[in-house]
Parts: C-alpha cells; sequence; structure tokens
C-alpha cells in the first residue's frame, strides 16, 4: 500500500461522501426549477437530528439527521411552493435560521459537555468489502469505507436511471424546463417542485448524519462549514447532471482531504491554508466556468 497516495485516495472518497448526498439532493430539486438555498440549514439540523437520535443506535441517527432535514426543507417548501416566496431570501434565511436554532438546542441539551462541543455519538466504522479492499492503491481508498459510502455507490447509478428512464424523472425534468407546458400536459408541477425539495432536504440530513455518525463523532456548532453552498456550486460545475454532480464532488472531497497529504509529506503551512483551500477553489471553478450550460430554464422562478 502505498503510504501517501492511497490514504489520500480514502480521505478523498470519505470527505466526498457527504458533500455527493448534499449535492445531489440539490441537483434534483434545482432540476423541478428551485435553488433550496437552504441546504446549509437542513445539513446542519441533519448533524444535531443525528447525534441526539443516535442514543438509540447509529441507524437511529440517521434517521434522525434524514428528519430533520426533511423538516428543514419543508419549512422552506411552505414558503417558497406555497407562498411563493423569494427562493433566495428564503433560503438564506432558512440557513440563518437553522444555524442558530441547532446552537441553541445543542446549548441546551449539552449545557455540561461546553459551550460548542458536546454529546458523543453512536459512529459507523469502515466496512472493508473481502478482496476488492486488497487492491492495490484503489482498494483500500474504495472498498474500506463506512456503509453511507456504498450507499452512494448505489444512489449514483440509480438516480441517474430514475432521471432520465422514468415517467417521474421525465415529470421532475419537464417541470424545471418548462412548468406551464408541464402543467398543460397533465403534470402537477407543484407536488414534483415540493417533493423534490423535500428529497433534497433528506439528502442534506443524510449529509450531516454521515459527518457525525462517519467521520467526526460528535456535534459540534457550525460543523456544516459552508457544506451546503459548496454543494450548491458542486451541482452549477457538474452541469445538473447526475455523474457530473458526483465527478464534481469528488474534486471537492479532494480539496478537503489534501490537509492530511500535506501531513503526510511533513510540509509544514499554517493549517488554515489547508481549512480555506475548498472554499477558494469554489470561487475559482465558479469564475471559470461563467455559463449556466445545462441549467433548467424555470430555475429560480417563484
Amino acid at each position: 500500500m502505498d503510504p501517501i497516495l492511497t490514504p489520500f485516495l480514502a480521505a478523498t472518497v470519505r470527505t466526498a461522501t457527504p458533500l455527493a448526498f448534499a449535492a445531489l439532493g440539490e441537483q434534483v430539486g434545482e432540476r423541478a426549477g428551485v435553488i433550496f438555498l437552504g441546504l446549509e440549514g437542513a445539513i446542519i439540523a441533519g448533524c444535531l437530528g443525528a447525534a441526539i437520535a443516535s442514543g438509540a443506535g447509529p441507524l437511529a441517527g440517521f434517521a434522525g439527521g434524514i428528519l430533520a432535514g426533511v423538516l428543514v426543507s419543508a419549512l422552506f417548501a411552505a414558503f417558497v411552493i406555497g407562498l411563493r416566496a423569494d427562493q433566495i431570501i428564503t433560503g438564506t434565511a432558512i440557513t440563518m435560521f437553522g444555524l442558530g436554532l441547532t446552537g441553541a438546542v445543542h446549548r441546551g441539551l449539552f449545557a455540561d459537555a461546553g459551550a460548542s462541543t458536546g454529546g458523543t455519538a453512536a459512529t459507523v466504522g469502515p466496512v472493508a468489502i473481502p478482496g476488492l479492499s486488497q487492491l492495490p492503491i484503489l482498494g483500500p481508498a474504495l472498498f474500506a469505507q463506512p456503509w453511507p459510502t456504498y450507499l452512494l455507490y448505489g444512489l449514483v447509478p440509480a438516480l441517474a436511471w430514475w432521471m432520465r428512464g422514468t415517467h417521474a424523472g421525465l415529470a421532475l425534468r419537464a417541470t424545471g424546463a418548462h412548468r406551464d407546458a408541464a402543467a398543460a400536459a397533465g403534470i402537477r408541477t407543484r407536488r414534483v417542485r415540493t417533493l423534490a425539495v423535500l428529497f433534497a432536504g433528506a439528502m442534506g440530513g443524510l449529509c450531516g448524519a454521515t459527518l457525525v455518525l462517519a467521520q467526526v463523532g460528535t456535534f459540534t456548532e457550525g460543523m456544516s462549514a459552508g457544506r451546503g453552498f459548496i454543494a450548491i456550486a458542486i451541482v452549477v460545475l457538474g452541469r445538473w447532471a447526475v455523474w457530473g454532480t458526483a465527478a464534481a464532488a469528488l474534486v471537492f472531497g479532494g480539496a478537503f482531504a489534501l490537509q492530511y497529504l500535506f501531513q503526510a509529506t511533513g510540509w509544514d503551512a499554517p493549517y488554515q491554508l489547508f481549512l480555506g483551500f475548498p472554499y477558494l477553489l469554489t470561487l475559482t471553478l465558479l469564475a471559470v466556468q461563467r455559463t449556466r450550460t445545462g441549467a433548467p430554464a424555470e430555475l429560480g422562478r417563484p
């Protein structure tokens, strides 16, 4: 096993997993014409929900995280789809509300554990697949991961097939391409948009649950750390395609994993440089990709 490359690739896949969950959910929402800017709020809610519910076991933790994300997205959908509120303003408000509420709830529940951290969660460890995990270099990176990563391996092709090969996927894309024409064809566009947003919230909650239960092991205030906004950028860079979104998430996973690579090589540099690199990469790639090729025509319409 390569002492540097293999751990870097493993860290890339591990850190890309929650990003990919969030980005794929956001992509479904945007395919219906809705920018779920409250994704960051759904992620942090999923983090706290998973930490609290994991007292009943890891599976309960994941269920709690997903449920928390769905509740955040339901609040967003009530305003944006039900009341036709502005998507950007509502999403920003939902995110700020989520960050504030989770902080307040966390401090109330874990007041004795400190101001910002506390509540050790029941975590899931790596699951090595016999045979495949022994492959050189890529084996440990791809096939010795926690089970949410394997769930992602199945989700990507399944979602790509669903978007292109089912009537429901066609209805979703038609709603995002031309809502009025889709409605005239008998598609219940309001229901399609609502379900798409709820799915985005569920994936945001799963992202948060994965952060807590498969990586960090505890809840920390603000631990979403802008991943919701990075996930939105990933959708743009992936050109609103499932496989493109997954590939872009892997790139950003590598950006987050660079800190482990530089530590392994002994490069002495401020750790803040490594922490800030994914966000610098976001700005750089968005500046390079100026066109919105592949964007749904109805994106952002009330």
